[in-house]
């Protein structure tokens, strides 16, 4: 445990030390003598340290309308404190308090859990500098202030035990989702409701949970339509939009009320870390949430914080590129299924492949979904095989994909779906598209299609 209970302190009513100057802590003469004991520490060392950075201040934030790979680099730039051009890990779990008896805050004292400076932190529980910093680039990546959680399903736990609503409408799609909301029936008898359903049957609290782009087909639903209908009867609309990470969409600007991100999958992007985000534009639900989170105990490590930030930096340029590539693999596929294309590829695919589904194939709902989506249709798309063995069969014949569960990654996954939804039709196979050439993406399912062709032929 900590002693969060007994004194805490904020950014400037915390009685929290302030940092030594940076010149000071980098080449100050009293701290490298008591830091280095080996004879050749002498004023000549001190005197070869460089200096250029003694007047440097930490740069500014960039101005909200620079582009999204901008902010990613750079939102985060006032939290510099030191020469580092990639930020410092740090491990810590507890920080110091001031030394000054009078400047302590007792916690029956304070007005708020959480500080919002940069640099008072009092226990990783509740802040920490690596998630610190991660969470200031995310909010100018979604535009409303962010938190991290532990997991994408921690954060939508989050969202759930702070709103308490009595329903809760939702649609087919990532079936952890509706896992989280079963452990909400069982506390307090929350009712699940069809998203298709009546407006009339919700009321002013309740929830519209919309999952947009739809996991693991990477179909799209219309955000705005959800939204009035949330909106007529005073109920809120929570939007998962992992499929669809900044550079895609943008779910405030169609009315959601929540944004949540499993973002072990893009915006982390290298299958390395595991991590949640809720955005909300409220000041009182980010400071409830934020008082939640002390006890859910549902943070980020250090570590991960740190990979966060890595992983953010290429967001843009990882996201529209995997997109684009996977809109061309959906094309060529679907052409193939109905018979357009080169003959050798139609036969091949219509041998094994029944449709193919993704957002760039919904047509008829193009005038609000190019609007939605300006950028790209998102990576993740599903395939039906005529057969479950098929299916079962096609991701061993590939070299380029790997078969595993998850996505998001910069390596291309695929994923017999039925390995870890129990849901879905097992004929169903869930692509991720990363990073490699599409049309060397392209070949290789050209090949193991080939393959299972001609095995189930013999």
């Amino acid at each position: 445990g900590s002693n969060l209970g007994l004194a805490r302190s904020s950014r400037d009513k915390r009685g929290m030390e302030v940092k030594p100057d940076l010149t000071q802590d980098f080449a100050g003469k009293h701290h490298l003598k008591n830091t280095f004991s080996h004879p050749r520490t002498s004023s000549t060392l001190m005197e070869s340290l460089p200096t250029n950075q003694e007047q440097a201040a930490p740069p500014s934030n960039p101005a909200p309308n620079t582009s999204l790979s901008t902010r990613a680099l750079h939102a985060d730039s006032s939290l510099d404190s030191n020469p580092d051009v990639s930020p410092p890990i740090h491990v810590s779990t507890t920080f110091r308090y001031t030394h000054n008896p009078s400047s302590l805050v007792p916690a029956s004292a304070q007005t708020h859990f959480s500080s919002s400076s940069s640099d008072a932190h009092v226990y990783s529980r509740e802040t920490a500098p690596n998630t610190t910093r991660l969470e200031a680039i995310l909010t100018a990546l979604l535009h409303a202030p962010c938190l991290t959680y532990s997991s994408g399903l921690a954060a939508l736990h989050a969202i759930y035990v702070f709103l308490r609503p009595r329903r809760v409408s939702i649609g087919p799609g990532y079936h952890g989702s509706r896992g989280v909301l079963g452990l909400h029936e069982k506390l307090h008898g929350l009712e699940v409701l069809p998203l298709e359903c009546a407006a009339e049957e919700l009321n002013a609290g309740d929830v519209i949970h919309l999952e947009t782009p739809v996991n693991p087909t990477g179909e799209a639903r219309d955000i705005a339509a959800f939204a009035r209908k949330a909106a007529a009867r005073g109920a809120y609309l929570v939007v998962d939009a992992t499929f669809g990470p900044p550079g895609l969409q943008d779910p405030f600007v169609w009315g959601a009320d929540v944004v949540m991100h499993s973002g072990t999958k893009y915006l982390g992007g290298h299958s390395d870390l595991l991590m949640g985000v809720l955005a909300v534009k409220r000041t009182d639900w980010l400071q409830g949430l934020k008082e939640d989170r002390v006890f859910l105990g549902s943070v980020m490590g250090s570590l991960e914080g740190w990979l966060g930030v890595r992983s953010l930096r290429t967001l843009e340029v990882r996201v529209r590129r995997q997109s684009e590539s996977a809109e061309k693999l959906v094309g060529w596929l679907s052409d193939c299924v109905v018979g357009r294309g080169d003959q050798q590829d139609v036969d091949t695919i219509q041998g094994c492949v029944s449709r193919v589904q993704h957002a760039s194939l919904q047509t008829n709902e193009m005038v609000w979904l190019k609007k939605q989506m300006p950028h790209g249709f998102g990576p993740v798309f599903a395939i039906w095989t005529k057969d479950e063995s098929l299916a079962r069969r096609l991701p061993a014949e590939l070299k380029l994909f790997s078969h595993a569960t998850s996505l998001g990654g910069v390596e291309s996954l695929i994923e017999w779906r039925a390995m870890s939804d129990s849901s879905v039709d097992r004929r169903l196979l869930r692509v991720s598209v990363g990073l490699e050439g599409w049309v060397d993406l392209k070949d290789d399912l050209l090949v193991a299609f080939g393959k299972l062709k001609v095995q189930s032929a013999s």
